[in-house]
């Protein structure tokens, strides 16, 4: 690391356990350090990078909206908001959009959407049904809502008004069902808890549950959304229609935006209910049409879908040569059970050998690739995975 950087680093709060490791470019699948070392990144902002580093669909839309108009405020119309709002309901079941920067502040916008329905429409109901190691944000109600273990405690009290079942278990949702429920709020994959999916089963019968008892479905597809699971939209693959559903991530393809999308039945905000200094605004609206007019293209995700295909079967032949565990997910996110805590240790043997990793929990790998990545760039990430293992591996056993 040069000195100047060794000078700003007490600047910055110490959120993060962050490595020595710094970056200065990327280009498409790869990453560049100061000293010129390229790495694969399989992470790629924790899958908010849909089309790679610095792709020229976005870098174009930023630099000719940065020319025109940036910010004339959240209280007028602009262009690039109203094209993107267009393409998103063209291409989901939703009616309505609200644009914003973060996916937490989607998924708050969502909580207090579904508070103003059941307010309105089913007794001032207000209580939302999440699911134990679910992760929706970090602001206090995001994650109140969430239920990564810890959190509940961290910045006491929590926000009330969310109760927990358990994933995949129709059950434990349909018991904590009670006058005061408005809705149910999930991933449709776990991305934080190790990438794990809903079964269609259990989404069908969240539907059934929240049709019989007056309930809003609300899917968190901040991670899950925007081509990530190999279709636009995750909900997409099950048949499911929720009636409120978040994006963010993908969305601005490394540019903060995300969005809060309704049903015209249960859109009741009004003029003053729901805003933000930069919500919509023309910049980061114009990145966002040009990621979803990429997504959208003639084959695009088709091709997505065989990459993930490719890096999944790569996946089970490494786990079968490795005596590895379970592989999961689907399109380009992906998780591999490591049969032992060495998450952090391959991690690590990873990134020195020039592949970007993210271990959500001490057992499993998440694998996130830029969605435009290449059968090349598959096959050279699975050969640098396969040496990172052995090597934590190796590192791990006891020395005689």
């Amino acid at each position: 690391m040069s000195p100047d950087a060794e000078h700003c680093l007490p600047s910055l709060m110490p959120i993060a356990r962050r490595p020595e490791t710094f970056f200065v470019r990327g280009e498409g699948a790869w990453l560049f350090d100061r000293e010129g070392r390229r790495y694969l990144d399989w992470v790629q902002g924790w899958a908010v990078n849909c089309l790679g580093h610095a792709p020229a669909a976005i870098a174009d839309a930023l630099a000719g909206q940065a020319r025109t108009l940036i910010n004339p405020g959240p209280a007028f119309y602009n262009l690039p908001s109203l094209q993107l709002a267009e393409r998103l309901t063209r291409h989901s079941v939703f009616d309505h959009v609200f644009f914003a920067s973060s996916g937490a502040e989607a998924n708050e916008g969502a909580i207090k959407l579904a508070r103003k329905w059941g307010r309105r429409h089913k007794d001032g109901a207000y209580e939302i049904i999440g699911f134990h190691n679910a992760f929706h944000g970090r602001t206090l109600a995001t994650m109140a809502a969430s239920g990564k273990p810890g959190w509940d405690t961290l910045f006491a009290p929590p926000v009330p008004g969310f109760a927990k079942a358990t994933y995949n278990d129709l059950a434990s949702v349909e018991a904590l069902i009670g006058p005061a429920t408005v809705g149910i709020m999930l991933e449709p994959v776990q991305g934080e808890a190790g990438v794990i999916p809903a079964t269609p089963e259990f989404l069908r019968g969240l539907r059934a549950l929240c049709d019989r008892h007056d309930l809003l479905l609300i899917f968190d597809e901040v991670q899950t959304g925007c081509g990530r699971t190999g279709e636009l939209f995750a909900y997409q693959a099950s048949g499911v229609e929720p009636d409120i559903m978040t994006l963010g991530k993908g969305l601005g393809g490394g540019v903060p935006l995300s969005a809060l999308l309704a049903r015209e039945a249960v859109s009741c905000f009004e003029p003053g209910d729901q805003g933000g200094t930069y919500c919509g605004n023309p910049l980061v609206c114009a990145a966002g049409l040009a990621v979803i007019d990429t997504l959208t293209a003639d084959g695009f995700l088709a091709a997505t879908r065989e990459r993930g295909r490719e890096l999944a079967d790569g996946l089970h032949r490494l786990s079968a040569e490795l005596g590895l565990g379970e592989v999961r997910g689907s399109g380009l996110l992906l998780a591999l059970e490591l049969g032992a805590d060495l998450g952090s240790a391959v991690v690590e043997a990873a990134r020195d050998s020039g592949l970007l990793l993210n271990s959500p929990r001490p057992h499993c790998l998440r694998l996130m690739p830029a969605l435009n990545t290449a059968a090349e760039e598959i096959g050279i990430g699975l050969s640098l995975l396969r040496g990172a293992i052995i090597a934590a591996r190796q590192h791990a056993e006891p020395r005689q």
